[in-house]
């Protein structure tokens, strides 16, 4: 009975063929939440995932989302003594659309479709792939010692692809059977494919509508252009007054006032490349003076998602009588996102655009913001752990770049997080052709058990206590 032990019994999951046969199971459920149509396919995945953790020894509970517009979420649990600590895991098993008939050589979206390295089919990186290494590290923990060590409580939603509609009131109304010591999670990419990362929350978002709408309808360009507002126009000029050719943030009251030095010392030592697959670098963009990992991880971006005026598709000669924008905030803690609506909108009034109404989307589906100092016992112990595994330093990450819903676990349930991502930047999650590689799953079964393992024989984080 030993790390290595389970270590490796995690591993021979991935090398035996195990890891193929549960992530083919969960693939073919088309689970995605964005088509109302797939809601049963939602319920089938959380019924399968009952039994599935059931044969780990968890008691599961099916739960129907408070939300209309959301899937049904899992609580399962394990109790193994009142004295011992309770680890929180977390998955979401609904998808992005499948895309069917876009993949490349005629692959099928709900069937896994090995070559090479490679690993396709749709939710294989997110995120069906990634909770299936954490169950069968669990597992191979408990195949080799017998017991945990520690309890669990697993949440798997199905409606994170839409915002994880109702989540925040799920851990606020089921705040007893979902409170734990420490979230351990897998989701999204790591920041360089041959290094572990561990990150200790993510960017919060805020997305909203910029629209000038000035009359019924369109109007011919021959006959009114030039004696009538271009809504397009006025528009394209507020966006490139809020930020400017390059990429500066000129609406500075949405930006934080500075990086922490904690943080700034953390993203010093990570220096961001380009990953096979992925866009090269545009060094030049962004906020002056702060480097490329600080832009990412550290800063405020202010991002235009989709623009539209008239019938892009079918061009008119025609002035159009309303344009529109969908733009995205993504903000670190250092930020109040409550005051970035009021403060954009006197930005656009003082800058001679009044006629550029702000739209917010409804804060109910919008993720926080959360952050985990490097120096928190439960990130240098992660840390400690990873390195035990691999012989090498992991990334640490004081929060994501991306999103996830992780305001739910650290606001409202009060816990310490930490993430540690299989995926990689090239694996194409959101997009025909979506992928794991192999190596990483194999070396995420290892990494997943030594820290499963340690968790329940060294202390866990509490050693790490000042």
């Amino acid at each position: 009975m030993s790390r290595d032990q389970a270590s490796n019994t995690a591993t021979a999951y991935s090398t035996g063929g195990r890891f193929l046969a549960d992530l083919t199971r969960r693939v073919a459920i088309a689970t995605e939440s964005q088509n109302p149509a797939r809601r049963p396919d939602c319920w089938r995945y959380v019924r399968e995932m009952k039994e599935d953790f059931a044969q780990l020894g968890f008691a599961g509970e099916i739960l129907d989302n408070p939300d209309a517009s959301g899937g049904p979420l899992l609580i399962a649990r394990r109790h193994e003594a009142d004295d011992l600590p309770t680890l929180l895991v977390y998955g979401h098993g609904d998808v992005v659309a499948g895309m069917e008939g876009a993949w490349s050589n005629g692959r099928d979206p709900w069937r896994v479709d090995v070559e090479g390295d490679r690993i396709y089919g749709r939710g294989t990186a997110d995120n069906k792939g990634q909770h299936t290494i954490v169950m069968l590290a669990l597992e191979a923990v408990l195949a080799t010692r017998g017991a945990l060590g520690f309890n669990t409580v697993a949440l798997i939603e199905t409606s994170e692809e839409t915002g994880s509609a109702g989540l925040h009131r799920i851990c606020t109304e089921h705040r007893a059977k979902l409170q734990a010591d420490w979230l351990i999670a897998s989701d999204g990419p790591r920041l360089a494919r041959d290094r572990v990362t561990l990150d200790g929350g993510t960017r919060g978002t805020v997305d909203f509508d910029l629209v000038c709408d000035l009359r019924a309808g369109a109007h011919h360009s021959g006959n009114w252009g030039g004696l009538i507002a271009n809504p397009a126009v006025i528009l394209a000029n507020a966006i490139a007054s809020l930020v400017s050719a390059t990429g500066r943030i000129n609406v500075r009251g949405i930006l934080p006032a500075d990086i922490p030095p904690g943080v700034r010392a953390a993203l010093g030592r990570i220096e961001l490349e380009a990953d096979n697959g992925g866009p090269a670098l545009d060094p030049w963009w962004g906020e002056p003076g702060l480097t490329q990992s600080e832009r990412v991880f550290g800063w405020t971006a202010l991002e235009v998602l989709a623009m539209t005026a008239g019938t892009p598709q079918q061009p008119i000669n025609a002035i159009p009588p309303r344009a529109s924008a969908r733009l995205q905030i993504r903000y670190t803690v250092d930020s109040d996102p409550a005051s970035f609506m009021p403060t954009i909108r006197a930005y656009l009034d003082g800058n001679g655009f009044g006629n550029v109404a702000v739209v917010p989307k409804s804060t109910e589906l919008d993720w926080g913001a959360t952050r985990l100092d490097p120096e928190h016992p439960l990130m240098r112990w992660a840390a400690a752990s990873v390195r035990k595994t691999t012989g090498i330093e992991p990334t640490i990450l004081p929060n994501a770049g991306g999103s996830l819903p992780n305001d739910c676990f650290a606001d409202i349930l009060g816990i310490p997080t930490v993430w540690v991502p299989h995926s990689y930047s090239g694996c194409s999650q959101h997009a025909p052709d979506e992928h794991l590689l192999k190596p990483l799953v194999t070396e995420g079964l290892a990494v997943m058990a030594g820290l499963f393992w340690d968790l329940g024989a060294d202390g866990g984080p509490d050693r790490y206590r000042v």
